[in-house]
């Protein structure tokens, strides 16, 4: 029973999510400030999920950092995904082997 209700509140959060924006926002957004707000909130809350994963997925706060600056210097030479992320793995394993 308890399932069910949880799958009606999700597939109600979802619905109010999709439909909201279309009750509110009948004419174009002109605000400027309106409209850069809109742009930057998915990679805002992106972040806000993803930066505590990180720093707690090793078990040691050492090795995440490593991973995480050396993730942050090869995504700022606009490397691909696959070459960042599996760097900073090894550079996070790596730093955990040597300590």
């Amino acid at each position: 029973m308890s399932i069910a209700v949880y799958i009606a509140v999700m597939a109600g959060v979802t619905y109010c999510i999709r439909v909201l924006p279309f009750a509110f926002f009948r004419k174009k957004i002109r605000s400027k400030f309106l409209k850069s707000f809109l742009y930057y909130v998915p990679y805002a809350v992106l972040s806000a999920m993803t930066i505590p994963a990180i720093f707690y997925s090793t078990g040691n706060i050492y090795t995440a950092i490593a991973g995480t600056g050396i993730a942050l210097v090869l995504a700022y030479f606009d490397l691909p995904l696959i070459v960042v992320s599996l760097a900073a793995a090894a550079g996070a394993f790596l730093v955990g082997w040597i300590i």
